[in-house]
């Protein structure tokens, strides 16, 4: 059994005699898929005719390429209007419960607002509190609702909008450097996760610098206080002994806490994604580095012939670096013999041809 399962890998899984058509084919598909990437980020709005035109070629190919690229979960224009209903529905709620709320007030309606991005952010200043049982109640419920919206939807929103800013942010990198398209495609491609980081940290910081000068102007405090206030909130540690308590100061508030909390969020997200992946690339380095010994050709060696074949010797290394293990070659391989219908080691059309249709739902 454990013979036969290594000459699956190695003659099924990883063949070396797979046809090189089909490889320039994929090869082209890859292209095909970097270059519409790539005009999706930086052409205005193709015409009407040459979308209809690129997609009638794209289902020409024979091959399946499945999708161009992941297309989002959600439209921005859902996430505004979700958001405008979550704040206006707390808002129209908090005002109806204005009595029973106490603290320092300005105007009812904006003081409602301003208590919704409080509460959803988790801040928690305190300078505008629940003060009866039925408020303490939608609070609760408010909060909730608002610590998924900000983690889910819009945390995913935020990533979405970086990611389009990538392009922009490489060109102004390498402004001086003669960077063609496929030069910058490459570069954000390989390098993704450091200009999210990049991007996020200085809209973060451009975010802490405009609060704290809007907290000196307008609530009239010191700039060391100022710049407590601001990393209070933008930590939702808020303490209160600092806060909003100008009608225009909880205006901006209103947009501030929340834009400011959720960078602050994907800013340490991206640092822990980055780390991740250094440390990944550095064990990917080790481990093709390395010298080799006895022990690794007798554990690469799946079919014990005393010859490791390239499509066993990347088998092995997969493994190594951590992408694939062993559960998971056998489920693939699982799956390539329900396939294999006429156990020849192979796929050919006539297997899948001969696979019954699975009764529709």
């Amino acid at each position: 059994m454990a013979t036969d399962f290594s000459d699956d890998v190695k003659e099924g899984l990883l063949s070396e005699k797979k046809d090189h058509s089909q490889l320039n084919t994929e090869t082209n598909v890859v292209h095909r898929r970097r270059n519409r990437l790539y005009s999706i980020n930086t052409t205005p709005c193709p015409s009407f005719k040459n979308r209809v035109q690129q997609n009638e070629a794209e289902s020409q190919c024979p091959v399946d390429s499945g999708p161009l690229y992941v297309k989002p979960q959600f439209s921005l224009t859902q996430v505004l209007l979700l958001l405008i209903a979550y704040i206006g529905g707390g808002t129209f709620c908090f005002f109806l419960m204005r009595h029973q709320i106490k603290g320092k007030k300005t105007n009812a309606i904006l003081d409602s607002m301003y208590l919704c991005i409080v509460t959803m952010s988790t801040v928690g200043y305190g300078d505008l509190v629940p003060d009866s049982m039925l408020a303490k109640l939608v609070a609760c419920v408010y909060v909730f609702i608002g610590m998924a919206l900000v983690g889910i939807i819009l945390g995913k929103a935020a990533d979405y909008l970086v990611e389009k800013q990538e392009i922009l942010l490489v060109r102004a990198i390498h402004f001086r450097d003669k960077f063609g398209p496929p030069e910058l495609l490459k570069e954000v491609e390989t390098e993704k996760v450091k200009f999210k980081c990049i991007t996020v940290g200085i809209l973060l910081l451009i975010l802490i610098i405009v609060g704290t000068v809007f907290l000196c102007l307008v609530e009239n405090l010191e700039v060391t206080d100022a710049l407590y206030c601001v990393c209070s909130t933008i930590t939702t540690l808020g303490y209160g002994d600092e806060s909003f308590s100008t009608g225009a100061g909880r205006i901006f508030a209103v947009f501030w806490i929340l834009s400011s909390t959720i960078c602050l969020a994907q800013f340490f997200l991206y640092l822990a994604e980055l780390y991740t992946e250094r440390r990944q690339r550095s064990l990917v380095k080790w481990v093709l580095t390395r010298r080799l010994t006895p022990s690794d050709l007798e554990e690469a060696d799946l079919d014990h012939d005393k010859v490791v074949s390239a499509a066993e010797f990347i088998v092995y290394k997969l493994k190594e670096m951590g992408k694939i293990n062993q559960e998971d070659i056998a489920l693939v391989m699982e799956t390539f013999n329900k396939l294999d219908i006429d156990h020849s080691g192979t796929l050919t059309a006539s297997d899948l041809i001969s696979i019954p249709s699975q009764p529709t739902t």
